[in-house]
């Protein structure tokens, strides 16, 4: 037979592991969080080998290799620059992905001279008084010292 202070043992005990379990663990501050930043994955690997500095975007304009250049990289979107960096590098080249082919792409690009875009019109903003350029499809755009006499830096690129 079950006395009640043993009954309340039973029910105490039985509970305690219910409410251990509802105790936050301080571990848990420490678990990633589900709000999307849309910073560039690998952006501090890509300034350090290229010299490019990412910043953010919505993953529909992605950084791909220049060589060669060929036909497959100039469908999209490649950006020049007047000296070569400290990579050696004085272009850069973007590839559109997605079904809708629109895209946005933070990113800082010292002294650019040029925009070229391929199958898709690009707005190409840069710092400054000249505001967005806008580079229609199959076309080249100058910019900075190439076009305005004075240096610019490549903010954001933009399709669709």
């Amino acid at each position: 037979m079950i006395t009640a202070a043993g009954a309340a043992v039973v029910v105490l005990g039985a509970s305690a592991p219910g409410l251990a379990a509802g105790t936050p663990d301080p571990a848990d501050d420490k678990l990633p969080s589900a709000v999307e930043t849309f910073e560039y994955p690998g952006a501090a690997k890509i300034l350090k080998e290229q010299g490019l500095t990412l910043e953010s975007g919505d993953g529909h304009i992605l950084l791909t290799s220049c060589m060669p250049l060929n036909n497959d990289v100039r469908d999209d979107i490649v950006v020049y620059t007047k000296k070569a960096n400290s990579a050696g590098r004085n272009h850069f080249c973007f590839k559109v992905t997605g079904n809708g082919k629109k895209g946005y792409l933070a990113l800082n690009v010292p002294d650019v001279i040029g925009v070229d875009a391929g199958k898709y019109p690009v707005s190409a903003s840069a710092g400054g008084p000249n505001g967005p350029v806008h580079v229609p499809k199959n076309t080249f755009k100058a910019m900075g010292e190439a076009s305005w006499d004075h240096p610019a830096t490549l903010l954001a690129l933009q399709v669709g």
